[in-house]
């Protein structure tokens, strides 16, 4: 198990660093205890943390509303909850890394 992640008794936390701005969305790859993500679009009125959220649920095949911020909407350093018990979402989430 990867150290981004932890379960929790509704599915999983996810600690992440973002950075808003890039030219597309992807998965960096482990930035010390955290997954790295770029956000193809601006730190702005919350944009980077909507794309965020959709990216994270359609990589995961999650439905919109299991996805959420639950810290660090203002900072580069974010908390996300999954809030789904499907018995491989924890190997969904191994397969964000890159190869």
């Amino acid at each position: 198990m990867s150290q981004f992640y932890h379960p929790t008794c509704q599915g999983f936390i996810l600690r992440l660093t973002v950075v808003p701005g890039a030219s597309r969305t992807e998965v960096v790859g482990l930035h010390g205890d955290r997954l790295k993500l770029r956000v193809a679009a601006a730190p702005e009125k919350g944009a980077a943390n909507r794309k965020l959220l959709e990216f994270l649920a359609a990589r995961l095949g999650l439905p919109k509303k299991a996805v959420r911020l639950s810290g660090g909407a203002h900072s580069r350093e974010k908390v996300v909850e999954l809030q789904d018990l499907s018995p491989d979402l924890a190997e969904r989430l191994e397969r964000l890394l890159p190869v």
